[in-house]
């Protein structure tokens, strides 16, 4: 484990393990690193795999400023500099999507070979052209419930949020861990992030990612409708979409080992050898289809 210092000089922490191609794991919103503790052993065994805690979250610092999505996508680049990561896979589950969407809006595939996007949605708000809303967050109204509730009663607001998000029971040492991980991020941090996040619209944007991409579904999901991160692969030109009929929003953590398998097959897969795809060939390898 370890930490870096980003441009603006906040402490960013990181961990890894494993060896071979990177594989860097962006969490949600609200969250840390280690909600991915079911996976990192099984992906340790054929990647190096490096999890990190967003600003504002769990180990990295906690500053005043910087919460918006273009500042943690610096605060991704940041890290890849500082530890020469090269012909990375960049993982995003939920707030961790835009994370890289915006780095591939502002640096391109710098440093970049593959993406895989887990749950979710190009946009979060309700629109005449966009019927697939996050559950709860879905208009300036329901944000400033969202931020009330969190600010109110966090513990409470953190015990919804693991009911919410996992659609099997963790045990009680895991339950333990992540109630413990989303404690570390204040109240001020998590609403100022979510002010900004959910207000983006990426729709515009994903057509013209060449990366090659996978992206993965749940249909159990309590936070979007299925057909929210579904639009995702089917807008990234030849992505592959994978449906996880099972899980709740933490797909990775509802059906582990379908996740492994997924993602190691996609790091190790001939078609996808590290360089963007410069073709305008749209199809999509869809495993269920929409």
């Amino acid at each position: 484990m370890g930490d870096i210092t980003t441009s603006d000089g906040v402490t960013i922490h990181y961990e890894e393990q494993g060896s071979g191609p990177p594989l860097v794991l962006i969490h949600g919103w609200g969250f840390s690193g280690r909600f991915f503790t079911r996976n990192v052993d099984a992906l340790a065994e054929h990647a190096r795999v490096v999890t990190v805690d967003l600003r504002g979250h769990g180990d990295s610092g906690k500053p005043r400023h910087g919460y918006r999505v273009p500042r943690l996508a610096k605060d991704l680049f940041d890290l890849l500099e500082a530890l020469d990561l090269r012909e990375v896979t960049v993982l995003g589950w939920s707030l961790g999507c835009p994370v890289i969407w915006s780095y591939l809006e502002l640096f391109g595939s710098h440093r970049l070979a593959r993406a895989v996007y887990v749950e979710q949605a190009p946009r979060q708000y309700y629109a005449p052209d966009w019927k697939h809303a996050h559950a709860t967050c879905y208009d300036e109204p329901s944000l400033a419930a969202l931020q009330t509730q969190l600010t109110c009663d966090t513990p409470a607001f953190d015990e919804d949020q693991i009911r919410t998000v996992l659609a099997t029971e963790p045990t009680p040492p895991e339950r333990k861990l992540l109630l413990a991980e989303m404690a570390k991020s204040p109240a001020y941090a998590r609403n100022a992030l979510m002010a900004d996040h959910t207000r983006h619209d990426w729709r515009d944007l994903l057509p013209t990612i060449r990366l090659p991409s996978l992206v993965l579904v749940a249909r159990q999901d309590q936070v979007f409708p299925w057909q929210g991160p579904a639009w995702v692969g089917e807008a990234l030109p030849d992505a592959r979409t994978v449906f996880f009929e099972h899980s709740g929003h933490a797909l990775f953590f509802d059906e582990p080992e379908k996740f492994h398998r997924t993602v190691t097959g996609f790091l190790t897969d001939s078609r996808n050898d590290g360089r963007n795809d410069n073709s305008n060939d749209n199809s999509n390898d869809t495993d269920v289809l929409v």
